[in-house]
């Protein structure tokens, strides 16, 4: 058995408590580490970020203990009282898109694909890359050969989109990393926050699994490689348009169908009596679909009517384009307006609403619209994370839509159909934001116009927000290549939610660059600078960036100071102290407390957000506690941790009361006062009841079981 307090044990659980700070408990976790830390040492010493630094903290640790019984055993029931890892993983199930009723012929892809998949276990990753143009079914293969052979994958099937076809428009690495975990089960309090250690967990997760990844639209080997894996249980399959090289990986090509294949495909989806009727068009049908699976598919609805005719100039050859302009001629004035309209931008799942707003039209027909080009196949349906179904484009299809826009709409009128989509995602982002958070002066106000949706509590609230997250990164985008700088801003500003209580940071990141960017190019030293840098911060900080957020938290309190914002000011530099306790550089923590303490203080009833006030000075209060906890100042950080639980009950806030007997109880068990330590313990618990904090309550739980053990 390794021994607890050797250096590779003690680096071991530097390494555990850092990866587990994804939930309150474990930031918590952390911060109180380097009070153990600092108490063993003799000395400030600063947090580590990367392994090596790991390293050497636990040599200073093992240092120390090895000559010292008391400090072992100090530093022994500080480890046996951190929180628990993750919970263990069940079966993951099938996240795989539906496979299509009418698969034809791919017999030989199929009997390579399931090779790769029960090969002989030797080290190497089993991996393959099905390749083929839009349209062609790679995607649909790497779904039917999931569902066929299920059984080979008891532990899940699981899947993620690489985000289409360039750098660009590709996801980052943690977000995706994030969605393969969600589907095997793991909870985003579980998943540590920084990028390179979100690997090592995803691949530990995989290890004694048998699974089936599917990695779709992928554009280049660097962007597969960090979810790729050697566990013998695991089959990848990526999807890709072209066989792009630097990826050691069986090769799937799909080509077009046989005239056979795709007449066989076509009697399959309509029947063989139409087939045969529509025999004299049928070659120049066969020609424009290309052997193009989605085209024949598309074309199967009018086989019996279609007339032989060129294909049009703006498909230039592409099936996939021949296909989606064959139909669009065929569409009314309203649907195939509403086509056009709403591929002006990559929007990932867009739902009635967007494009009513976008398109002008009726909005109790565009459901309708909707559904008609979904059955016409130039849309495809997709469920939403609110369970309602959405919608969303094919790449090839979208790219006729949008060419069709610009040719028939003229750009003015598709920059005013953008701004109405950018107007209506801001308005419902402000609303949903404002009730998901209503007490935060963080959160811009929506329309005082009642026009707003209104949602039945805070958690609704966050849904309806956590459903529209890709839209609204997408319209942030938009806002900033349309030049429309104030809505970008106002979009980012309503994220603040989900960065608080959703987390999603990775996916957020993008969005945040982009909205600090607009600010300080068109809204300079104003509060919305200072507010966008100081999520940013915020988000980089969750993200174990430390030296970026220190960046952006010092741009947000010089945006907010020129501004004359002072509880912007004080928030900033009470978030710079935060900052300063997870990297364990106590004293300047308490410093940064004590500065937003003094801008508190010179805020008067006329200054913005001066109704916070109570709430941020108690907060402050035992900001300071926990610093000078830090410090191994017991009895004044008790003072003012004290204060601050006076004030919170007196505010009737539990959390916080709870968070702040949590940190009383801690600094008794610094001094091994388990009688002073358990009432507060006890209290603790009681206080969290009913208010979803499982972690915080199992840390508790487990400081008593200490605490009663001995």
């Amino acid at each position: 058995m390794l021994d607890p307090t050797s250096v590779a044990a003690i680096s071991a659980v530097l390494g555990a408590i850092g990866a587990g700070m994804a939930n309150e408990a474990g930031k918590w976790a952390w911060e109180s580490t380097g009070g153990v830390v600092r108490r063993i040492v003799g000395r400030e010493v600063v947090a580590p970020v990367a392994a090596d630094e790991r390293d050497d903290v636990a040599r200073l640790i093992h240092e120390r203990i090895r000559t010292d019984p008391q400090l072992a055993d100090h530093w022994t029931a500080f480890a046996a009282r951190l929180p628990h890892g993750p919970r263990s993983l069940g079966a993951a199930g099938s996240h795989l898109p539906a496979s299509t009723r009418f698969f034809t012929d791919r017999k030989e892809a199929m009997r390579r694909l399931h090779r790769e998949a029960t090969r002989r276990a030797d080290g190497r990753p089993r991996l393959a890359l099905v390749h083929g143009p839009d349209g062609m079914g790679t995607s649909t293969l790497a779904a039917h050969f999931g569902s066929r052979h299920g059984r080979l994958f008891p532990d899940g099937r699981i899947y993620a989109d690489l985000g289409g076809g360039g750098v660009g428009s590709a996801r980052g690495v943690g977000a995706v990393l994030r969605t393969l975990l969600r589907q095997l089960g793991a909870r985003d309090e579980d998943m540590p926050p920084a990028t390179d250690r979100l690997g090592e967990f995803f691949r530990h997760c995989v290890t004694d699994r048998r699974l089936l990844v599917v990695l779709d639209h992928a554009h280049s080997a660097a962007q597969v490689r960090p979810f790729l894996t050697s566990a013998p249980g695991v089959f990848t399959i990526v999807v890709a348009r072209t066989p792009f090289p630097g990826l050691d990986a069986l090769r799937v090509p799909l080509g077009p169908l046989t005239d056979r294949d795709a007449v066989r495909l076509l009697t399959a989806v309509t029947d063989k009596s139409t087939v045969t009727a529509a025999r004299a068009t049928l070659p120049s049908l066969l020609e424009r679909c290309g052997g193009s699976p989605y085209a024949l598919r598309a074309a199967a609805a009018r086989l019996s009517t279609a007339a032989p005719h060129a294909p049009a100039a703006a498909a230039d050859g592409d099936p996939v384009m021949g296909a989606a302009d064959d139909t669009y001629r065929l569409l009314a004035p309203d649907a195939a307006k509403l086509y056009r309209l709403m591929a002006l931008r990559d929007w990932p799942a867009f739902d009635a609403e967007a494009a009513a707003r976008t398109t002008a039209l009726d909005p109790a027909a565009v459901p309708g619209l909707l559904e008609d080009l979904a059955d016409r196949m130039l849309l495809e349906r997709v469920l939403g994370a609110d369970g309602d179904w959405r919608h969303h484009y094919r790449p090839g299809v979208r790219a006729h839509a949008e060419a069709a826009a610009i040719r028939e709409d003229g750009i003015a009128a598709c920059s005013a159909a953008l701004g109405r989509t950018l107007l209506a995602y801001a308005e419902l982002a402000s609303s949903a934001a404002h009730q998901a958070l209503p007490e935060s002066w963080r959160v811009p106000a929506p329309a005082d116009d009642g026009s707003g949706r209104r949602y039945e509590d805070r958690g609704a609230a966050l849904e309806a927000l956590l459903g529209e997250m890709g839209n609204l990164i997408e319209a942030v985008r938009c806002a900033e290549e349309s030049d429309a700088p104030e809505t970008g801003v106002r979009l980012c500003r309503a994220l603040w939610p989900m960065q608080l209580k959703a987390g999603h940071h990775e996916t957020l990141l993008p969005a945040l660059r982009t909205g600090a960017r607009l600010a300080d190019a068109h809204l300079p030293e104003s509060t919305d600078a200072g507010a966008l840098h100081a999520q940013l911060a915020h988000t980089l900080t969750e993200l174990g960036r430390w030296d970026e957020a220190e960046t952006e938290a010092g741009a947000a309190a010089r945006a907010e100071e020129a501004a004359g914002h002072k509880r912007g000011h004080a928030s900033v530099v009470e978030f710079l102290g935060l900052l300063r306790l997870r990297q364990w550089r106590h004293q300047e923590a308490y410093e940064c407390f004590d500065h937003a303490g003094r801008i508190l203080d010179s805020m008067d009833a006329r200054d913005a957000g001066a109704a916070d006030r109570p709430r941020a000075s108690a907060l402050l209060e035992r900001h300071r506690g926990r610093a000078l906890r830090g410090l191994g100042r017991a009895e004044e950080a008790r003072r003012r941790l004290e204060s601050a639980l006076s004030r919170f009950r007196t505010a009737g806030d539990t959390y916080n009361t709870a968070r702040t007997l949590t940190d009383l109880a801690e600094t008794w068990l610094d001094e091994n006062d388990v009688d002073a330590a358990l009432p507060l313990i006890d209290e603790a618990i009681t206080t969290l009841d009913g208010q979803r904090a499982e972690y915080h309550v199992s840390y508790l739980r487990r400081m008593r079981e200490r605490c009663v053990a001995g």
